[in-house]
Formats: C-alpha cells, sequence, structure tokens
C-alpha cells in the first residue's frame, strides 16, 4: 500500500554564544539540509545579551523547515547537530553558554505536551531575542496556545534586554 507522506511546516529558533556565532548558526542549517529537511525561510542574525545568565551575547536566527520528520524525530536530529556542533550535557539547572541551541519554537499549531518536547516553547512570549526574528518571518501567526499573533506578543514582551539586527559576526577567531 501507498503510504501518506506527512508534511511538517516547523519553526525553530538557532542561537549561539561561543566561538564564531555564525558559523554555529550556518553549521546547523546545512546539517538540516543535508539530512533532507527543506529550509523554507531565514531571518536576519539578531545580536542579544544572554537571557537568564551572565554570558557573552548571544546570536539568533529563526528558520522555517519544511521536513516529513514527526516532532520526536527532529528533536533527536537536532539534539544531535548541537551535539556534533560542540554541545556538552548540561551541568548545571540554570542556563549555560552553548556553541549551539536549537530550539523547536512550532510545528503547524500543533500542541504537544510530553517529557521529552512541549510545543509551541513555553517561553516564547517572555524573550524578545525570539520575537524579533519570529516577528520579522510570522508577525501574523497565532500563537496556538496563547492565541495572540507574533506582533501582538512582541508588543506585549516585558523582556528589556537588547535585540538587534546584527551586520557581521564580529566575533572572529
Amino acid at each position: 500500500m501507498f503510504h501518506k507522506t506527512i508534511s511538517n511546516n516547523v519553526v525553530l529558533l538557532l542561537g549561539s554564544n561561543m566561538e564564531i556565532r555564525s558559523e554555529h548558526l550556518s553549521f546547523a542549517i546545512n546539517e538540516l539540509k543535508s539530512s533532507g529537511i527543506k529550509i523554507t525561510n531565514i531571518s536576519k542574525l539578531y545580536e542579544s545579551e544572554a537571557w537568564g545568565f551572565e554570558a557573552e551575547n548571544f546570536i539568533n536566527q529563526v528558520i522555517i523547515i519544511n521536513t516529513s520528520l514527526t516532532p520526536t524525530q527532529l528533536l533527536n536530529l537536532t539534539q544531535k547537530i548541537e551535539k556534533k556542533a560542540g554541545r556538552l550535557p548540561k551541568t548545571k539547572a540554570s542556563y549555560e553558554s552553548r556553541p549551539l541551541d536549537i530550539d523547536i519554537l512550532f510545528v503547524n499549531e500543533q500542541i504537544i505536551d510530553n517529557d521529552r518536547l512541549k510545543v509551541p516553547h513555553p517561553k516564547i512570549h517572555e524573550r524578545l531575542f525570539t520575537l524579533e526574528p519570529l516577528n520579522e518571518l510570522i508577525p501574523g501567526y497565532k500563537h496556538p496556545v496563547l492565541l495572540k499573533t507574533i506582533k501582538e506578543l512582541k508588543k506585549k514582551c516585558t523582556d528589556n534586554g537588547f535585540v538587534m539586527p546584527l551586520e557581521k559576526d564580529k566575533k572572529k577567531e
């Protein structure tokens, strides 16, 4: 029999605050592509201060992908890519610096809540570094739990950390 291929539209947030940050994000995009994932849209790079801990500034980028992977398969793949980029297992309960972080923000309009994966990502509305690139790409997308658009969430966000488009990643060698 024929199997229907399920196609998922997924929004990912890429982040890095170690070494040449933009190269880690490019690495993630290339790894996703070579895994057969179609990238349909990419935001600008945004620089922001570390959120929830003291560290070097991050750069972040939102990408929209299309994949036949299930959300759990995609999570396994993104964790494998993070590890390949040099990310080590967490050593403490709080946030830490990392060469690469890949968060699954949205999968279609699905709500997923299990031990390994929560979608939509539970802190989207609290983080300007996430809302800024989301607003660039999908300002009218309605959060399936909060039932507000990305533009509305950005307007109501109380995060007052700086987030600015990055012309060029100045952190070299």
